[in-house]
C-alpha cells in the first residue's frame, strides 16, 4: 500500500475543515502527475468533473483524502493534490472506514470499480454502507476488468464475450444501486461519464451527505468494453433511454418529456403523456422516503424495457457510525481516564519464556 501526499506544501496542523478564508481553485486540487490513461478513457471526464467540483466544496486539500483499490479508476488518487491512498484490491471501504473513525475531520473519499467493489470487495463495500460511515462511495461501473486487459466483471451481461468468457458469460450481473440500497446506504445515485452537469450536481450532493454516500456512475472503456452505455450516452437516444429523477417532481422522460412513469400495483410502468389528465397519475420522485422500496424499483429499471433512472435515488438522515463510535470513546475517557497501553499489555496471566 502506497500513500501519497499534496504534492504542494500545505499547513496541517488545523484538523477543522471549516470554509478557509481563501477559496481554492481547481489548480490548487490538480497534482502534477501525468494522467495514464487509455485515449478516449470515461475517466478523465470523472476527473475533470471533481476537479471542477472540490474548490466548491469548501474543504482545503490537506483535509481531503482519497483512498482506492486496484484498478483504472483506482489511479485517481495520484492526479489530485490531496491526500490519498492507493490499497488493495477491494480494500479501500475498509480502510477509508479506519481513517476517518480515527480523523473525522477529514473528507474521505473512495473511488473503485465494477471489479475492485462487487469481487472481491464486495463485503467491505457492504459493511461501510450499513455502517452509514461517512465517507463518499464513488463506483465507476465500465461492465469489464480493463487494468487486467478485459475479463468479464460482476456487472458484465449475460452472454458477453470476454478473455475469460470466450464463449459468453453465463453469469447474471450484479446491479450495484440493489447492493447499496440492499445495504441501507442513506445516499444512491447514478449519473453517467459524459453528462458533465448532471455528474457534477450529483457529486456536489454527495459531498454535502452526512453519511455514506453511493454513486455509480456509468464509464466508458473504449478499448475492452467500448459502447456498453451507448444508448444513455448517445444524444439521440439518451432522453428515450434516462429518466431523471429529482425530488418532489414527477417521472417524465423523452425529448419532449411526453412519457411518463407511473406505479400499477407493485409494479412500474411507462405511458404515454397525452393530457394533464394522464400526468396526474405519474409517480412523484421521494428521495427521503424512509423505506427504500421505490427507490430499489427505479434502480432496477432497465433499458430497453424501461428507461433507466439517473440522479438522487435515495437521501435519509441516519446516525453516523464514526461518530456513535466516537462518543464511545469519549465516554470511556471521561469514565475511566486515558489507558494505560503498557499496563495493559502486562495484565492478567503472564509468563517468561526462557
Amino acid at each position: 500500500m502506497t500513500t501519497s501526499a499534496p504534492t504542494k506544501t500545505h499547513a496541517c496542523t488545523s484538523r477543522s475543515t471549516a470554509a478557509p478564508a481563501v477559496k481554492p481553485s481547481a489548480t490548487d486540487f490538480a497534482s502534477d502527475q501525468e494522467i495514464r490513461w487509455c485515449p478516449g478513457c470515461g475517466d478523465f471526464s470523472i476527473l475533470a468533473q471533481m476537479k471542477k467540483v472540490l474548490p466548491e466544496i469548501g474543504v482545503r486539500p490537506e483535509n481531503m483524502v482519497f483512498v482506492s483499490g486496484i484498478g483504472c479508476s483506482s489511479r485517481f488518487p495520484y492526479y489530485l493534490n490531496t491526500y490519498g491512498v492507493h490499497g488493495i484490491h477491494g480494500r479501500a471501504p475498509a480502510i477509508a472506514t479506519g481513517l476517518k473513525t480515527v480523523r473525522p475531520e477529514l473528507q474521505v473519499w473512495v473511488i473503485t470499480g465494477d471489479g475492485d467493489a462487487l469481487s472481491i470487495g464486495g463485503n467491505h463495500l457492504m459493511h461501510a454502507l450499513r455502517r452509514n460511515v461517512d465517507i463518499k462511495i464513488l463506483l465507476f461501473n465500465n461492465r469489464i476488468y480493463g487494468l487486467t486487459k478485459g475479463q468479464y466483471s460482476p456487472t458484465s451481461l449475460p452472454g458477453h464475450i470476454t478473455r475469460s468468457t470466450p464463449q459468453g458469460s453465463v453469469d447474471a450481473p450484479l446491479h450495484p444501486l440493489s447492493i447499496a440500497l440492499g445495504s441501507e446506504a442513506s445516499f444512491v445515485a447514478r449519473s453517467v461519464d459524459t453528462h458533465t452537469a448532471h455528474l457534477g450536481g450529483i457529486l456536489r450532493r454527495a459531498a454535502a451527505h452526512r453519511g455514506s454516500a453511493f454513486v455509480e456512475i456509468y464509464q466508458n472503456c473504449n478499448i475492452y468494453n467500448d459502447g456498453a452505455f451507448e444508448y444513455a450516452k448517445n444524444q439521440s437516444t439518451r432522453n428515450d433511454c434516462l429518466v431523471e429523477v429529482e425530488h418532489g417532481q414527477p417521472l417524465l422522460f423523452g425529448a419532449k418529456r411526453d412519457r411518463g412513469i407511473r406505479l400499477d400495483g407493485l409494479r412500474l410502468e411507462t405511458v404515454a403523456i397525452t393530457d394533464d389528465s394522464k400526468s396526474e397519475d405519474l409517480l412523484v420522485h421521494d428521495e427521503r422516503a424512509p423505506d427504500p422500496i421505490l427507490a430499489m424499483m427505479l434502480a432496477r429499471m432497465r433499458y430497453p424495457a424501461m428507461p433507466e433512472a439517473i440522479g438522487v435515488l435515495r437521501a435519509v438522515e441516519r446516525p453516523v457510525f464514526d461518530e456513535l463510535v466516537n462518543e464511545q470513546v469519549d465516554a470511556e475517557l471521561r469514565h475511566d481516564g486515558a489507558g494505560d497501553l503498557e499496563a495493559l499489555f502486562r495484565a492478567g496471566d503472564t509468563w517468561t519464556i526462557e
